[in-house]
């Protein structure tokens, strides 16, 4: 059985709920990023990144990619820029 969407929408404002995910999704509103690059604009330890990460992954909002050497994260959701937007 499909999950209402009332829950859905509830599920990802819970999954937003938290200042370093939102800062994660503006940067990668921008364009995609490598790990460090996260990191050099944030001021956050690599564990709570890689945590925070973990829970937009799981969620289906990011999407990791190695490229090389290193992990590169980009945006799965298109309409998060404009969600957002609109809490300004």
């Amino acid at each position: 059985m499909p999950v209402p969407r009332h829950e859905a929408k509830a599920d990802l404002f819970r999954t937003l709920a938290h200042p370093v995910r939102i800062r994660v999704l503006e940067l990668l509103s921008e364009r995609e990023h490598a790990v460090h690059e996260l990191l050099a604009n944030m001021e956050v330890e690599p564990s709570t990144l890689s945590q925070q990460l973990a829970i937009l992954r799981r969620a289906g909002i990011v999407r990791q990619q190695r490229i090389g050497g290193e992990v590169r994260y980009s945006l799965m959701v298109p309409s998060i820029p404009e969600l957002l937007a609109a809490a300004c």
